[in-house]
């Protein structure tokens, strides 16, 4: 980016912080973005989106007095990703820049952020992993793997070299062209990535630094909403693709429970043939529960009575689909194993769109009924 001509004077940007008990950060976050003011000329106004922290960070907005700076105290719908959102929500600026408050994202890199955008970019990132960027010497490898490996999950919705980066700067036009934001836990970058459907996503090395004063948020909780995070974004970008991928992974998860079941209950003495039926009928519990919390989430509102049943008279019908398939082509072929897999193959097909639009279908009322 050196040597790029700077950002138009004209265009304002809002830099979005949002903070929880970070007071002890805010003075010097203050005052290189003040620095950057000077030095490049920015039309740069902060936005500190505070979740209640009551620890003196209002007090020391108020005793600033700094028109370009505004402490927002939020007391609902708390949570970082939220906070994010409610500050996109708020400010007219043509660009907004997203970072931490604990100073891991040095403010210095926002006018090559901002030349980014100037180049065309939908979004420009402030990126650890990429050609340049480094993180600090004691970040150690666990933290190292576990950031690798949530990379390696959101690939399918990204190629980006680092997709939990939390800083980031977006025209507000192209927020605008964005839909159903539905953002959970901590890093909202995807949201924005998926749901406003970005193509040319440019990435700005930075070095990620540690931060020295305060507490870390992050906590095994927050890591977790991060995978529920991504399954949203799945069922949003893929639809039933991705509803076929969670059913055939709860009917996998469904065999295992099966055959413990089955081992279980023979060790313990059962008649074979009994402990076969009631192996399938554990594994069938299992599955219809998990469907229900997870593939098909969406119609947990419904009776699940109701719901259970047509579960399992979908099942048997999907046995009698796989088993009249395989009886069908077993003549039909010479290796005969073909004719099972089909019949698989079937009953699967079967079982899932049964479940999919009869079983767990959405229930579309009238306005006014």
């Amino acid at each position: 980016m050196t040597g790029s001509p700077p950002p138009r004077s004209h265009c304002s940007i809002t830099v979005i912080v949002p903070t929880y008990r970070e007071a002890e950060n805010l003075p010097h976050l203050i005052e290189r973005l003040d620095l950057l003011r000077s030095a490049v000329g920015l039309d740069l106004k902060l936005l500190l989106m505070d979740d209640d922290s009551r620890d003196g960070s209002q007090e020391l907005i108020d005793s600033l007095g700094l028109t370009w700076v505004t402490l927002v105290t939020r007391r609902s719908k708390r949570g970082l990703s939220m906070a994010v959102m409610d500050g996109l929500e708020r400010s007219n600026s043509d660009i907004v820049v997203v970072m931490d408050a604990d100073l891991s994202h040095p403010p210095e890199k926002i006018p090559e952020l901002l030349t980014a955008l100037n180049n065309g970019a939908d979004v420009a990132v402030g990126s650890r992993f990429t050609d340049g960027g480094s993180t600090a010497d004691d970040w150690g490898p666990f933290r190292w793997l576990n950031s690798r490996i949530a990379t390696l999950l959101a690939l399918p919705l990204t190629a980006m070299s680092d997709p939990m980066s939390g800083f980031f700067a977006i025209r507000r036009s192209t927020l605008q062209a964005g839909r159903q934001f539905d953002p959970i836990g901590y890093k909202i970058l995807l949201e924005i990535i998926v749901k406003c459907r970005l193509k040319y996503v440019l990435e700005v090395p930075i070095h990620f630094e540690n931060r020295h004063r305060g507490s870390s948020k992050l906590s095994i909780a927050e890591q977790l909403k991060y995978f529920r995070h991504l399954r949203r974004l799945y069922m949003f970008r893929f639809g039933t693709w991705s509803h076929l991928a969670q059913f055939l992974v709860v009917g996998a998860s469904g065999l295992g429970i099966n055959l413990l079941a089955l081992t279980l209950l023979i060790s313990r003495g059962i008649a074979e043939k009994m402990s076969v039926a009631i192996a399938i009928g554990v594994s069938m519990v299992w599955n219809f529960a998990l469907n229900r919390r997870f593939s098909f989430s969406y119609a947990r509102g419904n009776s699940i009575v109701g719901q259970f049943l047509g579960f399992v008279a979908a099942c048997f019908m999907g046995a009698a689909v796989n088993y009249v398939t395989t009886t069908r082509l077993w003549p039909l072929l010479q290796f005969k194993q073909l004719a099972a897999v089909a019949g698989v193959l079937a009953g699967t097909g079967f079982n899932f769109a049964a479940s999919r639009f009869v079983v767990f279908r959405i229930k579309h009322v009238k306005p006014g009924t």
